[in-house]
Order: structure tokens, then sequence, then C-alpha cells
């Protein structure tokens, strides 16, 4: 089966509905992201022809659970779930944050060359990102346990917003080690098409917000 067709029949299965551009701007992003992890090791995929599945439709997964008219993603890496998330939506402001000179500067060219004008990145660290307005909605794919991912943006969520943080196994111990002020919401099982290990999505709030 060809990119394009996994793609397809991926994004029928999760319901998502994407015009033949964004199809197209997604696969080309797989393209920029294969050619580049040779040189750079962007992420741990070795297997080009899994890129559809564990990148692409993996970070298209959370889509559905994405709220407000910004997102940032925190140690964006390779640039999921931020990139295709920016493709299918290009309504929605998207930050690509890390660390990582080469990593952003692999995410600023994919910027670039896909023409995604809602896609900012800012190479740095978390806790010190200090940007103009806070954000309805925090990503991180493989970034850190949930605790320290709180600890560490805590300044940059808005007070009604979410963390979706995307885990594989449901992270027990992980969401015992919380702090008292932050609330689970959701856990959901994510099935990716391709995907045979378990994927869960971690919906987390300050319960600051609710008083």
């Amino acid at each position: 089966m060809t990119p394009a067709m996994q793609l397809a029949q991926g994004l029928y299965v999760l319901e998502i509905d994407l015009s033949r551009t964004a199809q197209n701007k997604l696969l080309a992003y797989a393209a920029l992201l294969d050619k580049w992890n040779r040189t750079y090791r962007l992420t741990g995929l070795k297997d080009p022809s899994l890129a559809v599945s564990h990148h692409l439709l993996d970070s298209l997964a959370i889509l559905p659970f994405v709220e407000g008219t910004a997102l940032l993603d925190v140690g964006s890496g390779g640039g999921m779930p931020g990139i295709p998330l920016a493709i299918a939506r290009p309504e929605l402001r998207v930050v690509l944050l890390d660390s990582n000179a080469k990593k952003t500067a692999f995410l600023q060219q994919v910027a670039i060359e896909l023409g995604l004008a809602n896609i900012a990145v800012h190479c740095g660290r978390v806790e010190a990102y200090r940007p103009v307005a806070r954000f309805p909605t925090i990503s991180a794919r493989a970034f850190s346990d949930l605790a320290e991912l709180v600890k560490l943006s805590r300044h940059l969520l808005q007070t009604e917003g979410h963390w979706l943080a995307m885990k594989g196994l449901w992270p027990q111990d992980e969401m015992a080690n919380l702090s008292v002020d932050v609330v689970v919401d959701a856990v959901h099982r994510l099935n990716v098409p391709g995907i045979t290990g378990e994927r869960h999505l971690v919906v987390m709030s300050s319960s600051q917000a609710r008083h």
C-alpha cells in the first residue's frame, strides 16, 4: 500500500476529513522528516514505511481533543503532534518549542517549505519561555512524565486550558504523582491505525481554574 493510500485509509478510520492538499502536505512532511532523519536523528523511528501510522496518524488521533485557537507543542522534536495538527487545522496557531537547535532548524524548514503560515518555532527551554499570551492547549508527546510536564509548563497554560499528554501504556504511576491542584479530566484510549501497541491521551487541567 502506498503512503497516500495508507494515510487516506487511516484518516477514514479516525473519521477525520482532510482535503487532498492537506493530505499531500502531510506526506511531504513525512518525506522531509525521513530525509533529515538520516543526518540529524530527529526521531527514533528507523523504518520510514511506519511514518504514516507512527507519526502522522498518531498525531492526528488527538485532533478531536484540541480546543481553542492556539496550541503550544512542548518538546516538539521532529514536530509531533504539532505539525500534523497545524496542517489539519490551518486556522489553529501552533507554536513548536524545543531546546535542540538542529530540531528547531528542521521545524522552521518544514514551515517554510510547506507554506505553513500558522506555525511559529521557538528554540529554548520550556521553563524559560515567556510568550505574550498563554495557550488554551499544551500538547506533549514523549516529552517527560506528567508531573514534570505540568511543573515546567504551568505558567504557559490559560486559566481554563488543558494539557494533552500523549502516552503509550495507561500511565497509572505518573498520574498518581501529580500534585493535588492538577485534575485528570480524562484518559482516552487511542486506536491508531497501523499501531499495535497501546496509545493513550491524558487530558489535564489546573484545579485552580475551578475556583
